[in-house]
């Protein structure tokens, strides 16, 4: 719902701030005063093209802003997280147009593109009454209307499922047969790498390990000749170290009675030596380890060039090589058993085309029984709305192949005068005839839009009498569902407002102004007063005034409708 409005800088607009409600939201004003200038600025919202002639005399900028409710706009909410922005109860969506024609649009503060804005806010607001943002004008939203409207939806989306589903079966055996034609070759390529993977037995631990014994092998002489050196050293040649550490503990444990400290030396000594000679004994075993067996250094680089070719030639570890082959296999199985999968798409496929064809066919009747039963209704809404002569047709066209949608094409067709063709809605001249056929819509389905904000415009444009206050109360049924907006000449249509507005023009040290005032119960009085009898207010139109206010407010609660 559109919660506040901010005009700055735009034509004869200095600032202009609104808070609107919910509900029936009337704009009224003398000829001229601007309302046509905000309907311009909320075009700028939904992303028409700007004009630096929209940018007021002496100002570089000129700024649109709107702040809209989306708590519960669910589509919407899901729709903008899937455009990464942040999404929150409000949106305010700015356009800001400088004098030198450039235009800027901001979502929540983001800049965005125009193409990227008009879709979003095309799903928060719809003018009704111009051809530029009604959805109701596009053939797709057609088939969604008269869905809800004959209360087919659920069977209409599981019938979606299904498609979807027939179309991936479908893929699959395209792609199956498309493959058969290879498949023999590819089975042969993929368990000639599958074999040489396999034969080479790889583990992920055993490169790193070959690497450690090569590094072994390749100094294999000059660790056997350190080793024994130490060996010699430490132990087995005469006068060896530990020989000559015996010795001495030997002797300070021989002298240990005369001097007690000495034998306490002894006993470290002691222990020292126990350690060397562990230390001897481990270099012995590898100066004899150093003695690999012959060739072994030959196999250690001959398995190395394997892994190494293997990874070259598959992937850059051999942890990656081991997944090649286990893909290879995996292919490889789905291979070999393609008639097995081939059988079974081919009935998957069979079944869901007959099950589909079905339950197109039930949703092809309901859709026709409910098109009669709309197209009735619509008309009689629109005899109500001074189009008596009015054609209003659903056609309903048959198409060659089945479609995500049904077995048929939707699309609204009218012929506003006697002797006319039917015509799509979008061809239709008349922006008032435009205005009362969306609101007949609106008031036959008037929960079946998601569009939170309508906006109507020239809806009274060559109609007075009884068919304004009809149109008036249609606005007010419609504003129960939606939030409505109305720019309106005529006082028995704001009659029904649960808000009043109104443009206001005036002059200020020489420059033209406009303003949008709410009104007040009594200012309200007065307006409808000036609106029933021009520019003389008389206590008679006042009380005129007061009385139409006051029959509309009890024709809406005879209707059962609660206040906003």
């Amino acid at each position: 719902m559109l919660l506040n409005l901010i005009i700055h800088n735009f034509a004869i607009i200095d600032r202009l701030e609104v808070a609107f409600g919910a509900g029936f939201n009337v704009l009224t004003g003398e000829t001229g005063a601007g309302k046509s200038i905000i309907m311009g600025a909320v075009g700028l919202l939904l992303g028409d093209r700007a004009s630096p002639d929209l940018v007021r005399a002496g100002a570089e900028d000129a700024t649109v802003e709107a702040l809209f409710d989306i708590a519960d706009h669910a589509v919407l909410r899901q729709t903008l997280s899937e455009h990464g922005f942040v999404v929150e109860d409000d949106l305010v969506i700015r356009r800001v147009v400088s004098r030198n024609g450039r235009s800027r649009a901001y979502l929540n503060g983001s800049l965005v593109t125009l193409t990227q804005l008009q879709p979003l806010a095309e799903m928060l607001m719809s003018v009704c009454g111009q051809h530029a943002h009604q959805t109701l004008l596009h053939r797709e939203a057609h088939q969604s209307l008269l869905d809800q409207f004959g209360g087919i939806t659920a069977e209409v989306s599981a019938y979606r499922e299904m498609f979807h589903a027939l179309q991936q079966v479908t893929a699959e055996l395209e792609a199956l047969t498309a493959a058969e034609r290879e498949r023999h070759q590819r089975i042969d390529f993929l368990a000639h790498q599958s074999a040489e993977i396999a034969a080479a037995q790889l583990s992920v631990s055993e490169e790193e390990e070959l690497q450690a014994e090569r590094r072994l092998l390749q100094h294999a002489e000059q660790l056997a000749t350190l080793s024994r050196g130490g060996y010699d050293t430490l132990y087995g040649a005469e006068g060896a170290v530990c020989e000559r550490l015996g010795q001495l503990a030997d002797d300070l444990e021989a002298v240990g009675q005369i001097d007690p400290q000495l034998a306490t030396h002894a006993e470290v000594l002691r222990r020292a030596l126990y350690e060397l000679e562990d230390v001897a004994g481990e270099l012995r075993s590898r100066a004899d380890q150093a003695n690999f067996e012959p060739g072994r250094q030959e196999e250690v680089e001959e398995r190395l060039a394997t892994i190494a070719r293997l990874k070259r030639k598959y992937a850059p570890s051999v942890e990656e090589v081991l997944a090649v082959q286990q893909a290879c296999e995996q292919e490889l199985s789905q291979l070999e058993h393609v008639g097995e999968t081939r059988d079974v798409l081919q009935a998957d496929q069979t079944r869901l085309t007959t099950l589909l064809q079905e339950q197109g066919s039930q949703i092809s009747a309901r859709r026709g029984a409910a098109a009669q039963r709309m197209e009735a209704q619509v008309m009689a809404e629109l005899a109500d709305l001074a189009m008596p002569g009015t054609r209003f047709h659903i056609q309903l066209t048959s198409l060659s192949e089945p479609a995500a949608t049904g077995l048929e094409r939707v699309e609204f067709l009218i012929a506003p005068n006697q002797g006319e063709a039917l015509l799509p809605l979008g061809k239709v001249a008349s922006g008032g005839e435009l205005s009362r056929i969306l609101l007949a819509l609106k008031q036959v389905a008037p929960e079946r839009d998601e569009v939170p904000t309508l906006v109507f415009d020239e809806v009274d444009a060559g109609i007075g009498g009884v068919t304004a206050s009809s149109v008036g109360r249609k606005l007010y049924d419609v504003s129960r569902a939606a939030q409505v907006l109305c720019v309106t000449h005529l006082p028995q249509v704001a009659a029904f407002a649960d808000q009043h507005f109104q443009v206001m023009k005036s002059e200020v040290e020489g420059r033209t102004l406009t303003a949008l005032n709410r009104l007040d119960e009594e200012a309200r009085v007065e307006e409808m007063a000036r609106m029933l009898g021009g520019a003389r207010t008389t206590d008679l139109t006042l009380e005129n005034a007061r009385e139409l206010i006051a029959l509309s407010r009890a024709t809406g609660t005879s209707r059962g409708h609660d206040d906003p």
